[in-house]
């Protein structure tokens, strides 16, 4: 097994290698723009963690990681579209950079590119593969597509807000391990429950994302603090404390998301009702649970003790993030 940072290196390594410039050069300028910026490159290191896990050769896994990565920066690609976005990762979009477009065109170009990346594996796989990616895409589509619907709505449940950020972020995280348990020949059972290990994660990163987006430390976190309160966006910190908010409180924070942009000291008094009503200690709470019910699955997998460990101190790692 290596160490995180050497999975990343050597998928950057793997990923320049493909990132050449062809003609247009208008199409695949926006394209190798995207994917140099950076970002955590999650998803296609937990690709080649379990493809290692389940002692295969995880370079034999890093044309399906580069899949996973290419798919969601054109998700991103769109997504800022969508949101009419100015930056990402610090850096002009790709819509504001070039036009939309391109941005349109590029993002089009990179979701057929994922699926060519599957061609470089043999019939079997490439089949289980492009399977698990098409039922994958769709999902993220739905989730977007929630997410969208939810901005005009005033009445968002928890179960619709937990369903809405497992189809938009949380099931490529699954689908991202269970790449790996496929190219590694694991066992079905072995790579249906790594994919509701990742699930499950995944659930509580953006759980643990919004926490952060009210809560985080400004210096670290690399977004604006506060942008979800900014923006209105209802969040399981905002359903949990109309929940369990009194009448005049419900009522002061419904007004202040309401209001378009922000409003004088509008995140510190929303940051302190969702502080007085329980919600911030209810959604640390539901972080910490997703963890466990992730943590559950591996008892269940056919791996070593060691491999578990490993596991588990990922996981940790991640719910104890500042970033």
């Amino acid at each position: 097994m290596l160490s995180i940072e050497k999975y990343q290196n050597e998928f950057v390594d793997f990923l320049e290698e493909y990132s050449t410039v062809k003609e247009p050069q208008t199409l695949y300028n926006p394209i190798q723009y995207i994917l140099s910026l950076g970002g955590k490159r999650l998803r296609p290191v937990l690709t080649l963690m379990t493809a290692d896990i389940f002692n295969n050769d995880y370079k034999k896994a890093l044309n399906a990681a580069l899949s996973i990565e290419v798919f969601h920066n054109f998700s991103l690609v769109h997504d800022d579209i969508m949101d009419d976005a100015p930056l990402r990762r610090g850096q002009k979009t790709v819509h504001e950079k070039w036009d939309v477009n391109t941005g349109i065109l590029s993002g089009d170009a990179m979701l057929i590119m994922a699926y060519q990346l599957f061609e470089n594996y043999e019939a079997n796989t490439f089949q289980a593969l492009a399977k698990l990616f098409s039922k994958t895409a769709l999902e993220v589509c739905e989730g977007q597509q929630y997410d969208v619907d939810f901005e005009t709505r005033g009445n968002v449940t928890v179960a619709e807000y937990l369903k809405m950020i497992e189809y938009k972020t949380a099931v490529l995280v699954g689908a991202a391990m269970k790449m790996g348990a496929i190219v590694a020949n694991a066992s079905t059972e072995d790579q249906n429950n790594i994919y509701e290990f990742g699930k499950n994660l995944g659930i509580a990163f953006q759980l643990q994302d919004d926490y952060l987006d009210a809560f985080g430390n400004p210096e670290t976190f690399g977004k604006q603090v506060g942008g979800d309160i900014i923006e209105n966006k209802k969040t399981y910190l905002y359903i949990k404390a109309l929940e369990f908010s009194n009448e005049n409180d419900k009522a002061q924070l419904q007004k202040l998301f309401s209001n378009s942009g922000a409003s004088e000291n509008k995140v510190e008094v929303v940051k302190q009702l969702f502080k007085v009503s329980g919600s911030a200690e209810a959604t640390k709470k539901a972080i910490e649970d997703y963890t466990k019910k992730a943590f559950l699955v591996l008892e269940s997998l056919n791996i070593s003790d060691d491999k578990k460990t490993l596991l588990k101190n990922f996981g940790n790692s991640l719910m104890n993030r500042n970033v």
